[in-house]
Order: structure tokens, then C-alpha cells, then sequence
């Protein structure tokens, strides 16, 4: 393989695992902007929902059933999640709910490891992952343009919800000024636990994208998806889901570069220092606006 050759694989595997960064990103972008929280338990609900839908594509032969199933799940278990635990918490002190989602994170782990065990179990995939080969480069399978594909319809929908619906503004009012909105009759509360649910699903189907890739299903399967993917909603900045999707795409970029080049042990040290120069460069992110300056 030539080093052109070589570079345009790992551009291309670089661009297919930042789609779901990106979308893993957005995630956490729909819960900062509605609640001001970072959810640390992301990655672990989307391995729940992830176990639910391997559970119901063994009962029942059909990966599209289980596919479907994950997205139901994570909006279930995203509302679950704020009406009994995260309403709950005192926002007066950031660390509240960021040690909550850190226990809540323990307890899903746990009680996956109970039922299912703790050995890698292997999820199977609606396209083979056998690259494309075009004059004599292996580049994207059927597989990457399925996660392409299902990344940009994911984009175009959060956009059109939030652009283009009455419930998409309703919730972006409550989520910037919740005080205004009570009075304008907007059931802030609700469009907080909708909120909850909708980045619930949408990390539900991250999870679905990214684990097959991954060794297999395992509780802590989502771990380093996690790192990546909040690097990358950090880089974007937590405000902007264009800077999500932008964010996901370098960091995966970054981390192929460096697995190619360098090897595969130094990618979270690559991370980290990409998280590192965004936060002491612009610690906003790359696509935070300009704030006002007070006198």
C-alpha cells in the first residue's frame, strides 16, 4: 500500500467513525442546552438499549426489530431517567449531577453484568463490513455507508425538529429561558423530559453504530466512545450541534492519523491532548459565539 493509499484509507475509516462520534456528540449537545448538565451516563444507557435490541434480534431473527427496539428503549429510558432520578437533583452545585450520573453509570453497568456477563458477545450487522475495493484502494463498506447515511438523516431531522416545528421551538424556549416560557404557558418540565429522551435515543443509536465495530457488546462497551465523543461535542462546543457534527468528524480524523501513524496505543493520549489544546485555546469550542463583554 502506497502512502497515498494508505492515507486515503485512513481518511475514510477516520470520517466513518467521527459520523458516530457526531451523532454520539449530539447527544450530549440536546442534554447541555436543555438542562445544563453533561450526562456522564450516556455511554451506558446506549449499552442498555444496545442489550435490549441484541436481546430482541436473538429472540426474534430480525436486526431491524432490534434496531427499532434500541430507539424505543432510549426514549423510554431517557424520560425514565429525568422523571425519577435527574428532576430530582439540586442544580445549585454543577458536581450534583454529574455524581449522580457517574452512580447511575455504576448501577446500569452492574445490573447488565448481572444479566448478561461480562464476556464480549458479537452484534451483527445489516451490511457486510467488507471494504469496497476501487483501484486497488480498500475504502468504505456497505456498512459505513449505512452509518454515513443514518447520520445525516439523524442531522436533518434534529435540524428540522428544532428549526421547523412548534414543539423544536417550544423546546429550545424552554431550555434558554424557562422563567419567560412558564408564563407564555410552555410545560417546561415536559419539554425537559422529552429532551432527555430524544438524546437518549439518539445515543441509542450511536451505540447500535459503533459497538458492532467495537470487540462486541460488553457493559463498558461504550467507555472509550464516551471519551471520543464528549472530546468532540467539547472541540464542536457544547451549544452548537453543527459544531457536534464538525467536532465528531476532526476527532475522528485525529484519533485514525494517529492509530495509523503513530499506533493504536496512543489514540486516548491523542485525545486527551486534543481536549486539552480546544480547552486552553477556546474553551467555548470552536463554534461558541463571541461573549458579550460585561463593564
Amino acid at each position: 500500500m502506497t502512502d497515498v493509499d494508505r492515507w486515503l484509507f485512513l481518511t475514510v475509516d477516520g470520517l466513518s467513525r467521527g459520523a458516530v462520534y457526531a451523532a454520539f456528540a449530539l447527544a450530549l449537545v440536546l442534554i447541555w442546552r436543555g438542562a445544563r448538565i453533561v450526562n456522564f451516563a450516556q455511554g451506558a444507557m446506549a449499552v442498555a438499549t444496545t442489550y435490549a435490541a441484541y436481546s430482541v434480534t436473538a429472540a426474534t431473527g430480525s436486526y431491524w426489530l432490534g434496531f427499532a427496539t434500541a430507539l424505543v428503549g432510549g426514549l423510554l429510558l431517557g424520560a425514565a431517567v429525568e422523571r425519577t432520578v435527574m428532576r430530582f437533583v439540586a442544580h445549585t452545585a454543577p458536581l450534583n449531577a454529574v455524581i449522580v450520573a457517574l452512580g447511575l453509570v455504576l448501577l446500569l453497568q452492574a445490573v447488565l453484568g448481572m444479566v448478561y456477563g461480562n464476556e464480549f458477545r458479537p452484534i451483527e450487522t445489516p451490511f457486510t463490513r467488507d471494504a469496497i475495493v476501487v483501484g486497488g484502494v480498500s475504502l468504505v463498506s456497505r456498512y459505513d455507508l449505512f452509518v454515513f447515511g443514518a447520520v445525516v438523516v439523524l442531522v436533518a431531522v434534529l435540524a428540522a425538529l428544532f428549526t421547523r416545528t412548534e414543539m423544536g421551538l417550544r423546546m429550545r424556549a424552554a431550555a434558554f429561558a424557562p422563567e419567560v416560557s412558564r408564563l407564555l404557558g410552555v410545560k417546561v418540565a415536559g419539554m425537559l423530559t422529552l429532551g432527555w429522551a430524544l438524546a437518549a435515543a439518539v445515543g441509542a443509536l450511536a451505540g447500535m453504530l459503533v459497538i458492532p465495530t467495537e470487540l462486541g457488546l460488553h457493559p463498558n462497551a461504550m467507555d472509550l466512545v464516551f471519551v471520543s465523543s464528549f472530546t468532540a461535542a467539547v472541540v464542536g462546543g457544547l451549544d452548537s450541534p453543527p459544531g457536534a457534527v464538525v467536532g465528531g468528524l476532526a476527532v475522528g480524523l485525529v484519533l485514525s492519523y494517529v492509530s495509523g501513524y503513530l499506533g493504536s496505543d496512543l489514540t486516548p493520549i491523542a485525545a486527551l491532548a486534543l481536549l486539552l489544546a480546544v480547552l486552553l485555546i477556546r474553551p467555548g469550542g470552536l463554534f461558541s459565539g463571541i461573549a458579550t463583554r460585561q463593564v
